[in-house]
């Protein structure tokens, strides 16, 4: 545990203002720690509770291209080295074939929220990041210079950018005026352990209120997850809620008693209508709102994390103009709410009446197809993610706004995987053609020139077999931003919008 004295020994050190501080030390705001403290930008990382333990369960797991990042970092190992990959990715029940998606990692890894954290606060300790615990954050005040951020005991701490990966409450969002829209709750679900003086019914049920499940967790502890027959309010549930929640659907409540952690969430889904307010940004959570369904949150903070950190830390360098982070927002937005819609059709489905299972028959023959399939597990696994960057060299080429495939390569230096060129989250030139087409004097010491031969197909997600290119310029985040099919043409353009203006 950290108080405000560490803090604010980490700002003297650092002149009296901290480059980047990150508020929440969740996955979201673990990893762009990581990202940028890749750049060579310190940064701090604050978090409101007093340990790193979390109370209760979050998230289980993450889906292909989570893992696809972290390799992209060299960190995969660590996360596959203490979880379990299969194959559970279903829409609506109804199984999607994410293991027939071109990519490694093609499965779900189950692996405890809690674990993830510790994993990531591992990696982000190598780097040298500073992680207080027991530090809130209580509000801000902006203005050309930086951001003060003033603490809950009644100190401030200056920085020159704040990130909110503070979740679904976020103060950050919040003290920032940064607006969230969306659909409102419609149902709420209570979460939790318990013991339990009867045996229980274990398994999964729907029915005309919603779904439910218990599952014993040791002995006559159960976990659980039971859907209230009327939307609860928003406050913390209490051990009447949940009796008469399972009374409702069992008929019985099982003798609960002593619950170890007990919580709420509901279906309720939104977004912030901007990412960015001026020198305040957020991310994760913070920045959309949604039910567990279909197990999207940890994917989609970790995408926010690795989109914004390279182009944070270009800006903090002073490389890039201010104008650069207003991507994240173009990029990440239109990425989430694909995914938001998919999450609010599904909880919509979460119930066992005869309308429910109408529309449910109905998907079900529909997704009959393996186009259909395919183009839902490349959306929930986040393989097909494709940002529109506009005009630019390679422009109409498929491969552009996508992530580059991991291809088997050749270099001067021996066999390589193109996720290997990005560990040190720097963009890279991949030249598959004639030597000396190609120059980017006067970016070398932002850019890596990777020369190489592969002998692998280009295929992409959903849209399968693409046109072998002769050269890929590839942001830090693995997305194309630039395809060369045997001219330079577009790259001097495309090397001054993502990375800066030219050396002299």
């Amino acid at each position: 545990m950290s108080d405000t004295s560490d803090v604010s020994a980490v700002s003297d050190q650092l002149g009296g203002s901290t480059p980047v501080t990150v508020v929440g030390a969740g996955p979201t705001g673990l990893m762009l720690a990581g990202e940028l403290a890749l750049a060579g930008v310190p940064v701090v990382v604050l978090e409101r509770r007093q340990t790193p333990d979390l109370v209760g369960t979050r998230a289980r797991g993450f889906h292909a291209r989570t893992v696809e990042l972290f390799d992209q970092r060299g960190i995969a190992e660590r996360f596959l080295n203490e979880g379990n990959t299969f194959q559970a990715m279903s829409f609506a029940g109804i199984p999607l074939d994410v293991g027939a998606l071109p990519s490694r990692h093609n499965y779900t890894l189950g692996l405890s929220q809690g674990h993830v954290e510790r994993i990531l606060r591992e990696w982000v300790a190598e780097l040298g990041v500073a992680v207080r615990f027991g530090v809130e954050v209580r509000g801000l005040t902006q203005d050309d210079a930086g951001v003060d951020v003033a603490l809950a005991d009644g100190g401030r701490l200056h920085t020159a950018y704040l990130v909110g990966a503070d979740g679904g409450r976020s103060i950050v969002r919040r003290a920032a005026g940064l607006e969230m829209v969306g659909a409102p709750a419609t149902r709420s679900h209570l979460i939790g352990e318990a013991e339990v003086t009867q045996d229980p019914v274990t398994g999964l049920r729907q029915d005309d209120i919603g779904i439910h499940g218990i599952n014993v967790v040791d002995g006559q502890t159960v976990g659980f997850v039971v859907t209230e027959r009327e939307l609860g309010p928003a406050t913390e549930p209490t051990p009447a809620d949940l009796r008469a929640a399972l009374v409702a659907v069992y008929g019985t409540d099982f003798g609960v008693r002593d619950p170890a952690w007990l919580s709420r969430f509901t279906d309720a889904t939104s977004q912030a209508t901007a990412y960015r307010s001026g020198r305040v940004l957020i991310a994760g959570d913070a920045a959309h709102v949604h039910p567990p369904t279909g197990g999207q949150g940890i994917g989609l903070g970790v995408q926010d994390a690795v989109n914004l950190g390279w182009k944070l830390a270009q800006v903090a360098h002073g490389v890039a103009q201010p104008d650069l982070l207003d991507t994240y927002f173009t990029e990440r937005h239109p990425a989430t709410a694909r995914v938001l819609h998919n999450v609010v059709t599904q909880a919509l489905l979460q119930k066992g009446d005869a309308r429910t299972e109408a529309v449910r028959a109905t998907f079900a023959e529909v997704l009959g197809s393996p186009g259909p399939r395919a183009q839902l597990a490349g959306l929930l696994s986040g393989l097909d993610v494709a940002y529109d960057l506009g005009a630019g060299g390679g422009e109409g080429h498929p491969l552009l706004g996508r992530r580059v495939p991991d291809l088997d390569l050749v270099t001067a230096n021996g066999p390589r995987r193109a996720f290997e060129l990005l560990h040190a989250a720097r963009p890279v030139l991949l030249d598959l053609g004639e030597p000396g087409v190609l120059d980017v004097t006067r970016w070398r010491d932002r850019v890596d020139v990777v020369r190489a031969e592969t002998s692998d197909d280009w295929v992409l997600p959903v849209i399968g077999p693409v046109p072998t290119p002769r050269a890929v310029l590839v942001r830090p985040d693995g997305h194309v931003a630039w395809v060369g099919e045997g001219t330079a043409d577009g790259l001097d353009a495309a090397l001054a919008r993502w990375f800066g203006p030219p050396a002299d």
